[in-house]
């Protein structure tokens, strides 16, 4: 029996899932931790690990915070609680364009040196996005 160019195995299926579900906890975990530091840490300590945090408005700084932490709980609990799920591919369309949007900020700043993480969370998110679109998970 051979499969289809389309079809895929239960196992590679499985894997995929399972991938995409490490990939959601990731972006999950550090949007939330992100988003927290930036939300409740003081700007002066902000400012001595990332520098632009004090160069901006405390406000623009605290809803950046806001979005983070929102993509973080959107890519991820909708599909695991299995409300709105579809939700998780909107969130990590989100997560895709804020990376985006923080790359060319840091870049355009001389900030070469953050570009990588921006990357990873960048590939994580489109992954997810990509995936979920692919093997969207049931509501209940």
């Amino acid at each position: 029996m051979t499969l289809s160019k389309n079809a895929t195995s239960p196992m590679s299926s499985k894997l995929l899932n399972a991938s995409l579900w490490l990939a959601q906890a990731l972006v999950f975990t550090a949007f939330v931790l992100i988003g927290w530091m930036k939300l409740f840490k003081p700007i002066p300590e902000l400012a001595a690990m990332w520098p632009w945090t004090g160069q901006l408005p405390a406000m623009i700084v605290r809803g950046l915070a806001v979005i983070d932490i929102a993509g973080g709980i959107g890519i991820f609990i909708p599909a695991l609680m299995r409300v709105k799920p579809g939700l998780t591919a909107a969130a990590a369309t989100g997560c895709v364009i804020l990376q985006i949007c923080a790359m060319t900020f840091h870049i355009s700043r001389g900030e070469i040196a953050v570009a990588p993480f921006n990357v990873i969370l960048l590939t994580l998110s489109a992954f997810v996005l990509w995936g979920r679109r692919k093997r969207p998970v049931r509501a209940r």
